[in-house]
């Protein structure tokens, strides 16, 4: 399976991995990714739980929000690490740390 990525666009800023693996965009989360990712859950649950108009479905609403919000926090964390190490995002602190 190719899985290697064509841009349309050239990167802005040094490349560090072209191709990053699964593992290696996790572990470059930052704090602010986490940031991130934890606000965008915390959002969605809070609108799951606003959203169940009688009391009974409340609780199932606020489950299925923040289900909602933690794979979009997840994507979203991803998408910004990832382009870091591709180099279509600022990437210093990336840079200093892997010394390319």
């Amino acid at each position: 399976m190719n899985t290697d990525i064509t841009a349309s666009t050239k990167p802005e800023y040094p490349v560090i991995d072209r191709n990053p693996p699964f593992t290696t965009v996790v572990g470059n989360f930052s704090i602010l990714d986490y940031f991130r990712f934890a606000t965008i859950t915390g959002v969605s649950v809070t609108v799951g739980y606003l959203s169940g108009i009688k009391p009974g479905i409340r609780g199932p609403s606020m489950v299925t929000g923040g289900l909602i919000g933690v794979m979009g926090g997840f994507m979203y964390a991803y998408q910004n690490s990832a382009g870091r190490l591709m180099g279509f995002f600022p990437n210093d602190d990336e840079v200093a740390r892997y010394k390319k």
